[in-house]
């Protein structure tokens, strides 16, 4: 099969590969899927798990991807709930080979089914934006209707999934980012917008909640503007800044078939839209990720 590799973390996205590599079988509890979409996120190439395998082994040349949406074309041994030819999306583990390639071998419960009237690339565009955002705002943050959250990258891939999911959740939004992107933020849902080259988060007074998909200097002052006991959730990776008597939580996201079933359900009844930016194929997966100018919005990689 057709598969996009890395073998040296010090050259990132312009060191990746179109290569011929095996065709991956279905273990225990596992399916094949023919990859008809696949996301990816720039972070990886970052993410130890790319590199090495859970004993800290050298696993290059890897092939990266983990969020895709395709055609079940095999099941291993004992696996259950899913059948040859059904459409599915979903989130592969980080430490194999991922989905940017034709064919990718996964556990079967990493998957949900994608309903027909949802295209791959949809499918594939909300696998990682939207588990991270539900499980931020939801399983971390707690939010609740009537409750404030500010969420940093409003108009992001991940906040303007966040912003949506809050917003039908009942809460009061306040997105962050650059100047350019008010008018995505505000098309996506927040109630209020900080420009942060040229605004303060001290101008907001205390929120319940600060969903933080940044990290860097943001992180510190957000602890700030968050009332006593609120919380602040990131995904940026561990951080001293704690809120007055509230809790700070550092996550990765996890795979989760409950929840996909649900995002995608309210993509069905419209509740729900991705923020999708490059569509490419896989023989011009690497210049897509090595754009020309900033890319917005997530790029897919259409495989079949």
């Amino acid at each position: 099969m057709k598969a996009i590799i890395v073998t040296n973390e010090a050259e990132g996205t312009a060191g990746m590969k179109l290569a011929e590599r095996a065709d991956p079988a279905a273990a225990m509890n596992e399916v094949v899927v023919q990859v008809h979409a696949s996301g990816f996120t720039f972070d990886e190439l970052a993410w130890p798990s790319t590199w090495t395998d859970r004993l800290d082994r050298d696993r290059t040349p890897s092939i990266p991807g983990h969020e895709f949406s395709g055609i079940v074309t095999a099941l291993g041994y004992g696996t259950t709930g899913l059948s040859i030819g059904q459409r599915v999306f979903g989130l592969a583990d980080w430490f194999r080979d991922g989905s940017l390639a034709e064919y990718i071998a996964i556990e079967a419960r990493n998957l949900a089914p994608l309903p027909g009237d949802v295209d791959f690339t949809i499918g594939a565009a909300l696998v990682m934006p939207g588990l991270t955002a539900f499980q931020g705002l939801f399983e971390h943050g707690r939010l609740q209707s009537g409750q404030s959250v500010i969420i940093h990258g409003a108009a992001g891939v991940v906040g303007s999934m966040a912003v949506q999911l809050a917003r039908q959740a009942g809460a009061y939004i306040i997105g962050t980012g650059r100047a350019s992107g008010r008018q995505t933020a505000h098309e996506f849902g927040v109630h209020e917008y900080i420009d942060l080259d040229n605004g303060t988060l001290e101008d907001v007074g205390n929120v319940d909640l600060v969903f933080d998909v940044l990290g860097g200097e943001i992180t510190t002052p957000s602890a700030g503007v968050i009332r006593p006991g609120g919380t602040l959730v990131t995904i940026a990776g561990p951080t001293d800044a704690r809120p007055i008597d509230g809790r700070t939580i550092d996550f990765i996201v996890e795979a989760d078939r409950r929840q996909l079933t649900e995002l995608v359900q309210r993509v069905r009844e419209g509740k729900l839209k991705t923020n999708i930016g490059t569509i490419a194929g896989l023989d011009d997966a690497i210049a897509a990720f090595n754009p020309s100018s900033p890319a917005k919005g997530k790029t897919i990689i259409r495989v079949h």
